[in-house]
């Protein structure tokens, strides 16, 4: 089971995640949220993580709907291995960015059924087609990401049995996530403020959510 890590905002926060396990550490630089880092910052926790740890974990970059090139310009200086956009970003704008994408697909509250679940289905292939990852999360108005809440994992559920391979978002925590690997099967588990307390990364929760997720 894959997990990432999203909002870490410092390097001793992506040590912790390294140290634990984590397969991805994600670092936002989406304007006006609260998690995001400036590029020297980004770049240092990046550096420091790998010097720290030779198997360190990839770092994926979260953007919505910037201009490509300051996301390319972001994914150079930092030196990163993936870009999550949870915007409304086309096909060919995940084709011009010049790193391994995953393209972040929000499920409405009142989703729920097969009709759903082919709809989204359709959406997947369009951007696996070009190589892409996929991440289902929960849509709320206004927001692009790190919600801390969930949808109908049902959806998710009759993506995976059809083979398709995503992560799953969206209020998971380390009390929860066990029961949504079991229920959904997805190829990963994301979460942000589900470690969190009090706003801010919480290395005991971390760690408890990568066990949780692979059992351990």
């Amino acid at each position: 089971m894959r997990v990432k890590i999203c909002g870490v905002r410092t390097l001793e926060d992506a040590r912790v995640a390294a140290e634990a396990g984590a397969d991805f550490i994600g670092l936002v630089f989406v304007p006006g949220r609260r998690r995001r880092l400036e590029i020297p910052d980004a770049a240092s926790i990046v550096y420091g993580t790998r010097r720290y740890s030779p198997s360190a974990p990839k770092f994926v970059g979260l953007f919505a709907d910037q201009p490509l090139a300051e996301v390319n310009e972001t994914i150079a200086a930092c030196a990163l291995d993936a870009a999550q956009l949870c915007g409304t970003e086309s096909v060919e704008y995940c084709r011009q960015t010049e790193a391994q994408v995953i393209k972040v697909l929000h499920v409405p509250d009142n989703a729920s059924g097969d009709a759903a679940a082919a709809e989204f289905a359709v959406r997947m292939d369009s951007y696996a087609s070009t190589g892409n990852m996929v991440t289902l999360d929960r849509l709320v108005e206004g927001l692009q990401g790190g919600t801390g809440q969930s949808f109908d994992w049902s959806i998710a559920a009759g993506l995976a049995a059809q083979g398709y391979r995503f992560l799953l978002a969206g209020g998971l925590t380390p009390g929860n996530v066990a029961t949504a690997v079991a229920e959904v099967r997805p190829w990963g588990v994301d979460v942000s403020s589900g470690v969190e307390t009090g706003g801010i990364q919480d290395p005991d929760k971390i760690r408890d959510f990568i066990r949780a997720a692979r059992r351990e």
